[in-house]
């Protein structure tokens, strides 16, 4: 099959050497792509530098606590990865995404527990006609897949249009979003105690996480942690 069909670069579609495998990145897109190591943030993922230890934490979560349990990355957004989560994100390439996704479960495999689900950060219905398709919906399908874990697309709902967040100050973000998000109660009755894998593209300053967070606390949902396809940091 990869002689009739070569297997290609995720990002600029070059004929790539293996196909199947976790890179799918061809030796120019690769330096340009920096996924998160060991050493990371406990909370939001973020890369640290040093050895890795337990609980690290960076100064962005030290300075605003986040009301989820821990959280993951797997790639620094910027570069290679920028790329890619525009391209799915708003360049109509949903073929992306179990790709992606399968980076993302790669990266969050340590949070896994049993009985967890995995739910997507919701979009509008207004943008979700405009785009035909939510990206963090695609992704964590493909980790749900990968980790056999119940997908929950529906528990969350975006019941208010928010403006973008680019170029917003943090508190303005959490403003932006505050009382956007609702659950469905009724299957939040049927979930409750349970663990949740909470999924979004990005992180920038964790507004929206946060807003989902604690709308699924509130719901009575078990222990939260997030995982996100790539994480927003300085001078990336």
């Amino acid at each position: 099959m990869a002689l009739i069909y070569p297997p290609q670069c995720l990002s600029c579609g070059e004929t790539v050497a293996q196909g199947g495998g976790a890179v799918h990145l061809c030796p120019t897109c690769w330096p340009d792509a920096v996924f998160v190591g060991a050493t990371r943030c406990d909370c939001c993922g973020a890369p640290l530098p040093g050895d890795p230890a337990p609980d690290l934490q960076c100064d962005d979560c030290l300075r605003l606590p986040r009301p989820w349990d821990r959280g993951r990355a797997a790639l620094v957004y910027g570069g290679t990865a920028r790329k890619l989560v525009l391209a799915l994100k708003h360049g109509d390439r949903p073929d992306l995404a179990p790709a992606l996704g399968l980076w993302l479960a790669r990266a969050a495999a340590d949070l896994i527990a049993p009985e967890m689900i995995v739910v997507p950060v919701p979009l509008h219905l207004r943008r979700m006609l405009r785009r035909k398709y939510n990206q963090a919906e695609l992704l964590a399908a493909a980790l749900s897949k990968h980790h056999g874990l119940d997908h929950q697309p529906r528990l969350l709902r975006r019941i208010r249009h928010t403006e973008g967040q680019d170029h917003r100050s943090v508190m303005d973000r959490h403003a932006n979003v505050a009382g956007a998000l609702a659950v469905d109660a009724a299957r939040a009755a049927r979930l409750r105690g349970r663990p949740v894998l909470l999924i979004d593209d990005v992180m920038a300053s964790g507004a929206t996480l946060a807003e989902a967070t604690e709308r699924l606390s509130e719901a009575g949902l078990g222990s939260i942690s997030v995982a996100v396809l790539a994480r927003a940091v300085k001078d990336a």
